[in-house]
């Protein structure tokens, strides 16, 4: 609910993540939609939220930036250094954020797992004031994994775009936004928890098939969060996401992840399992 890269032949890799987001979850053609309109609403929808979540970034990616935040009351938080990988692994992916501390070192890490056939699987974890060993390190899944990252107002699961996962899918119409004719997707989660979101709407570029807007309701059908895709530029004839943000409807508080411009392939560092 997250650095989203379209090339020059209109295909996306859009996050993240967003859900929003940043993990490049996103590689459709409009036609794989739009060609569908004798199927039902629901075929429709679970087609493309099935698309959106099985297909992998073309390549391993590496980017830095920050992540900011705007208390309820109106103020900017310091911004928090924050670097984001993506690792690819035969059927899977891994999005992997992480927090930096004092000397750019990791203090906070978000490892999301994604399967071709398989739900996705979180792992969080605080890294020890030494800088070894992990402190309150979880494996989760589903709804189990909708708490704060980084206590800010992105969910685990929001940059996992958990939603996209949830069995009721359906296309609801069709509605300009920012300018560009969207697909509506809504996702409605089965058995929400007290604090997981119970529905999801969507905006679905027709044209690159990225996400430019989701609201998350809970089940009073009240809004409950809105993610937005920020500015994007073009570098080195590919575009590139500069910011995505996250507001909280009930306190205005708002989480925005601002990302740098350049995208470097590093090598990958395989972060601490036991």
């Amino acid at each position: 609910m997250f650095a989203r890269i379209i090339d020059d032949r209109r295909t996306a890799n859009l996050g993240v993540a967003c859900v929003f987001w940043l993990v490049g979850l996103v590689v459709l053609t409009s036609n794989s939609v739009t060609g569908q309109n004798n199927l039902s609403s629901e075929v429709r929808g679970a087609a493309l939220a099935l698309q959106l979540r099985t297909q992998k970034p073309a390549e391993p990616l590496a980017t830095s930036g920050f992540l900011r935040q705007r208390n309820p009351d109106g103020k900017w938080r310091p911004r928090v250094p924050l670097q984001f990988e993506v690792r690819i692994m035969g059927d899977s992916w891994q999005s992997i954020y992480r927090v930096l501390g004092e000397n750019d070192k990791p203090i906070e890490v978000l490892m999301v797992t994604h399967h071709e056939s398989r739900p996705n699987v979180y792992e969080y974890w605080r890294v020890g004031v030494s800088g070894s060993g992990d402190a309150g390190r979880m494996i989760l899944q589903g709804d189990a994994a909708a708490i704060p990252f980084a206590g800010s107002e992105f969910w685990l699961t929001d940059l996992g775009l958990e939603f996209l996962c949830w069995p009721g899918q359906c296309l609801i119409g069709n509605q300009m936004r920012k300018g560009r004719a969207c697909h509506i997707l809504e996702s409605v989660n089965p058995d929400p928890g007290r604090s997981a979101y119970a529905r999801v709407r969507s905006w679905v570029d027709v044209e690159h098939c990225g996400i430019l807007r989701a609201e998350a309701y809970d089940q009073n059908k009240r809004l409950v969060k809105e993610f937005n895709i920020g500015s994007f530029k073009k570098v080195s004839g590919k575009w590139q996401l500069k910011s995505m943000e996250i507001r909280n409807e009930r306190t205005d508080a708002l989480t925005r992840l601002e990302f740098d411009l350049e995208i470097e392939e590093r090598p990958q560092r395989q972060d601490k399992t036991d």
